[in-house]
């Protein structure tokens, strides 16, 4: 994977990712092969050191001594001091308080005070003050330098399944400063892997909401099928309304014609020659 790649990948998936409302992060997923996890050797776990932030601010919580006390006000998300350890005992405060926070740094001389009190918590989650990460500190530790330091710490741990993702960067940063951190973390996970390169199955680069496509791999734009038109429907022919039998027309009944009246004849008056009898 070379940076030619990367950079044609990023393009790809700005151009094929919806655009939506809230600004979307760019992570990158690397599948792995040819690794057995059950057995401790095999497993990593290593701290990548990014040149440039991923976009995101990372909390981290400081558990320390009076010697760090305003320090670590100043420059941490949450600062608790060793007198007020006892006050975390709740394991739903301590649930709450690991999920809200990505590193926990520790004062190095109160350090058997912290596994005490908040071993039980944060062991298991992978949460405990790291020395590989530089989160386990001298009393007169810089922590402004320490906070800038985990801005771009990105823990690369694989220990369950043959996969790795994270977060490195967001659609609005600076293009270069995207790729670099993809390089960056990507040699970091090459180099911490038992056979190196050869444990690299595929590398995907993908947005928040958008699809994951492989990095070297070409991707032609598919074309959109125009809308195909929906066939017109054929106007239902109108029920002939049922005649009432009651509104039924009545057939017209042909008037008989009219008689024409007899011509009257008059009867003609006997004339007195024909009344008269004859009298021999």
């Amino acid at each position: 994977m070379d940076k030619a790649q990367v950079k044609q990948t990023l393009k790809i998936i700005k151009d094929n990712s919806p655009k939506r409302n809230f600004k979307q992060s760019i992570d990158i997923v690397v599948n792995l092969k040819d690794i057995d996890l059950k057995k401790q050797d095999n497993k990593v776990d290593v701290f990548a050191q990014l040149h440039f932030s991923t976009g995101k601010k990372t909390k981290i919580c400081g558990l320390v001594g009076p010697e760090l006390k305003d320090q670590a006000e100043k420059h941490f998300d949450k600062s608790i001091t060793a007198t007020d350890f006892s006050k975390f005992s709740d394991k739903k405060v301590l649930k709450k308080l690991a999920k809200e926070h990505t590193f926990f740094v520790a004062q190095a001389n109160i350090m058997p005070q912290v596994a005490t009190s908040f071993g039980r918590s944060l062991g298991p989650r992978g949460k405990m003050p790291n020395p590989k990460a530089g989160c386990v500190v001298p009393p007169n530790a810089n922590l402004q330098a320490v906070a800038e330091k985990l801005q771009k710490t990105v823990r690369i741990r694989i220990d369950a399944a043959p996969i790795f993702q994270s977060r490195v960067g967001t659609e609005e940063m600076d293009e270069e400063h995207i790729i670099d951190n993809i390089m960056t973390l990507y040699n970091a996970l090459v180099h911490a892997l038992p056979s190196d390169i050869h444990n690299i199955r595929e590398v995907y680069l993908k947005m928040t909401m958008g699809q994951a496509f492989k990095v070297g791999e070409e991707y032609k734009p598919q074309e959109k099928e125009a809308p195909k038109e929906k066939p017109k429907k054929k106007p239902t022919p109108k029920k002939k309304a049922k005649a009432d039998p009651e509104t039924k027309p009545k057939k017209e009944v042909k008037a008989k014609p009219e008689e024409k009246p007899a011509p009257n004849i008059e009867s003609k008056p006997e004339t007195e020659d024909e009344n008269k009898s004859s009298i021999v």
